[in-house]
């Protein structure tokens, strides 16, 4: 858990840095996601960084809410993908990281662009259906955010997922109850999303994302509910810019990077040992 914690604060350090040297992307969504993402591929998922589009016999996993990319990359490439160094290229000239990911860079680790909301369960639904046709025992895992699920193509897979029994499908919805113009209860309001995700036939579970330990728990507890007939949806609450006190709980700091004050005012809150890129 102590390494967990260690990798979760060096992605963070990542993620600022990231969005500061081009003074553009996502950091509030990103740094809540980061122990879900950190759990994800350093202890959950059965994957291999030598990368193949297929993914045979190992887990899956589909970015939705494709803004948080300096999240995914970061996680991407200290879990082995492609080199560190790389994300000093993010959003830059002839990058394979773009701003939101895309596939046509063939950057190792993505499966889908996904820079327009509201598609990624849908792909990540073909991949477990395909998967339980192969007789492929592994996990297919899926993040959505909550201002996400206001797209009517989200619900067309949650419905469908339930109808065909993808039951080797986890979906996590990141709710921090934030979007781009505002609290998402003001925007367009979600809730409730249990008695919704229920009414359509999944198996709900509850999340804090921002423990690391109840992020490992619930994870491995989805796991063990695969196989018995329904999809598994984790209502994961978060809090937009966990980890730097001047970033948390505010929509502000969706799309807006640092200046050179707030990035050594976030480093000095993310100590680490871990080697910066």
């Amino acid at each position: 858990m102590e390494k967990l914690q260690a990798m979760a604060t060096q992605v963070r350090r990542d993620i600022v840095r990231m969005v500061h040297g081009v003074q553009s992307g996502h950091p509030g969504g990103s740094l809540g996601c980061t122990d879900f993402m950190v759990a994800l591929y350093f202890k959950i998922m059965k994957h291999n960084p030598s990368f193949h589009m297929e993914g045979a016999n190992e887990d899956l996993f589909f970015l939705s809410n494709g803004h948080i990319s300096p999240l995914f990359y970061s996680v991407l490439s200290r879990s082995g993908y492609f080199p560190v160094a790389e994300l000093g290229t993010f959003r830059k000239l002839n990058t394979r990281l773009q701003g939101h990911p895309a596939t046509h860079e063939h950057l190792p680790g993505v499966r889908i662009a996904s820079g327009s909301l509201g598609q990624g369960l849908s792909v990540a639904l073909g991949a477990a259906l395909a998967k339980k046709m192969n007789g492929d025992q592994q996990f297919v895992f899926c993040l959505t955010g909550d201002g996400e699920l206001q797209e009517g193509q989200n619900w067309e897979a949650i419905m469908s997922a339930a109808h065909h029994k993808a039951d080797n499908f986890i979906a996590t919805v990141d709710v921090n109850g934030q979007q781009i113009d505002g609290p998402t209860a003001k925007v367009l309001n979600v809730e409730s999303l249990e008695a919704k995700w229920v009414a359509f036939g999944w198996e709900v579970l509850h999340m804090n994302g921002n423990d690391m330990n109840d992020v490992v728990a619930t994870l491995e507890l989805a796991k063990s509910k695969c196989g018995a007939g329904k999809p598994i949806c984790i209502l994961m609450k978060t809090e937009m810019g966990k980890g730097i006190d001047f970033m948390e709980g505010t929509h502000e700091w969706h799309g807006i990077a640092p200046n050179d004050e707030q990035l050594a005012k976030a480093f000095a809150q993310l100590p680490s040992e871990l080697a910066d890129y």
